[in-house]
């Protein structure tokens, strides 16, 4: 029997860090399944799921508990496996001036009607046109069948002026949307 297993990641970005994680689930009999990572500020993060056989979890924590001393925290949580509920997925898509507090604002309205964040990428960049720099957002959202899809849309527009909303229903997720 396996365990399927959530790892964090964080360290100073460096050559063979993936590598050296992949390496630890390897030598366990672990399957990695799913990850997300990226470098970001001189930093290196990611999320992974992997599977690992039910007598080999407690080693490959006590492992990956030891890379901290080069620098690599890692933490590790068992997935749960309880039922979730069936959900629509939505693509939101923002687009505006740059500010501090959209990603709380934008949060806000989404918790209030109940979505669920399933993945969020953000940047800045600068105004095609001035100096200016814009924020952009890609949300995949779940939602139940009830949400109000109108009443979320329109709060999201009444955030401010000059922000572009643009929410698509994506009720059979494309291939590059999967986890």
């Amino acid at each position: 029997m396996t365990i399927p297993l959530i790892l964090t990641v964080i360290s100073a970005d460096k050559p063979g860090l993936v590598e050296s994680l992949a390496q630890a689930i390897n030598r366990h009999g672990g399957n990695w399944l799913d990850s997300r990572m990226a470098r970001m500020a001189g930093q290196f993060a990611g999320i992974l799921r992997v599977d690992v056989p039910a007598g080999a979890v407690e080693a490959l924590r006590v492992e990956l508990e030891n890379m901290s001393s080069a620098g690599i925290n890692i933490q590790l949580a068992i997935s749960g496996q309880a039922e979730e509920p069936a959900l629509g997925t939505l693509m939101l898509s923002l687009v505006g001036n740059d500010r501090p507090g959209i990603v709380h604002e934008v949060s806000a309205i989404l918790a209030r009607h109940g979505a669920n964040v399933e993945r969020l990428d953000t940047c800045r960049e600068p105004a095609p046109m001035s100096a200016d720099l814009l924020f952009r957002a890609t949300i995949r959202l779940g939602v139940l069948p009830q949400t109000d899809i109108d009443a979320l849309r329109g709060d999201l527009e009444h955030l401010a002026d000059d922000l572009m909303v643009e929410l698509e229903d994506q009720t059979e997720p494309t291939p590059q949307d999967e986890p």
